[in-house]
């Protein structure tokens, strides 16, 4: 995979996905088109996958949840040691940040594989900067 290339998948885009009612349902279906079109290598980090299986699980149900986990499609890159330990220096740097750690692991994740787009409504990867957010208008 052409990580420079990719797009990083976050939770939120996951869920609006596959969420009817979501209200950013359209502006997802959207994207992924896009995305799938331009041919651009998608992944979610092993963080990602555990917190969108929680939150679909939360508000879809368990059997979707489970379906999306076992057959959702898109590769898991794990989170290397250093990765995490750079996410931990990001919570500890920007204390006026509600960043969770898995937001964290995505930015160090980001930045250490020199990956440009993230596919998220997650307003903290606007607040985090250096990369094109694919769901979210600046």
């Amino acid at each position: 995979m052409n990580m420079s290339r990719g797009v990083l998948w976050d939770s939120s885009a996951i869920l609006a996905l596959l969420d009817a009612d979501d209200a950013d349902h359209e502006r997802a279906v959207s994207i992924a088109r896009q995305i799938a079109s331009e041919r651009l290598p998608s992944f979610i980090t092993n963080y990602i996958e555990v917190e969108a299986h929680a939150l679909l699980l939360r508000k879809l149900g368990r059997a979707l949840a489970r379906e999306w986990l076992l057959t959702g499609g898109l590769p898991v890159i794990r989170a290397l040691v250093e990765e995490e330990d750079r996410a931990r220096e990001i919570v500890a740097r920007h204390s006026d940040k509600d960043w969770s750690l898995c937001d964290a692991i995505s930015f160090a994740v980001l930045d250490g594989r020199r990956i440009r787009r993230a596919f998220t409504f997650d307003h903290h990867f606007l607040q985090y900067g250096r990369i094109e957010i694919l769901g979210l208008s600046r």
